[in-house]
């Protein structure tokens, strides 16, 4: 089995040393890199550009840069998908928003952890768990996602909150560790 399918799999995996996982995240992060230089104003080349690496997204959808991901291949973005600048997506396994889904500046989406052992994590192993963001969801500044969370539609996560759990439909959450504050009505 390879690299790439213990991945797939949620498996323990070797990110760092398997040279084809290492060979698909320099090819995008060059691709980030040069969407990253682009001129704001040319707004066609730079949504081609994000279409290369980003293989599924709806029609209405901007990135302001600075933009960078692992793969690409892993990120879906539902419809009108707005991010703010500095996003970060560590799209190990998939990272899912939904439809209408703000992000503040400097936000960050981790899919990757890493093993508590030491000699696991000092062999480069790493595992992989999906992110999952509802429809309807607004992040304040300064969010971190960590792998395996789900936060449901019509959120609103506040800004410098760590989420490390799912978060139900319909409430705001805020924190570190981040919590539900209270539901929308």
């Amino acid at each position: 089995m390879t690299e790439k399918e213990k991945c797939a799999q949620g498996l323990l995996y070797d990110a760092n040393y398997d040279e084809d996982l290492k060979q698909e995240r320099l090819n995008c992060k060059d691709l980030c890199s040069e969407y990253n230089q682009m001129k704001s104003s040319a707004l066609e080349e730079r949504t081609i550009l994000i279409r290369k690496i980003i293989k599924k997204t709806k029609n209405s959808f901007y990135i302001e840069p600075s933009f960078w991901c692992d793969y690409g291949y892993n990120i879906e973005l539902g419809e009108n998908f707005y991010s703010n600048h500095n996003l970060v997506i560590l799209d190990c396994a998939k990272v899912a928003f939904g439809d209408n889904v703000f992000i503040g500046p400097n936000c960050s989406f981790y899919t990757a952890g890493h093993p508590i052992d030491v000699e696991q994590r000092n062999k480069g192993l790493e595992y992989a768990r999906p992110i999952r963001v509802g429809d309807n969801v607004w992040f304040g500044g300064n969010v971190v996602v960590l792998p395996g969370v789900t936060i449901g539609d019509n959120c609103v996560i506040g800004a410098g909150s760590v989420v490390t759990k799912d978060i139900p439909s319909n409430t705001i959450a805020v924190g570190n560790p981040c919590k539900v504050l209270k539901e929308i009505s």
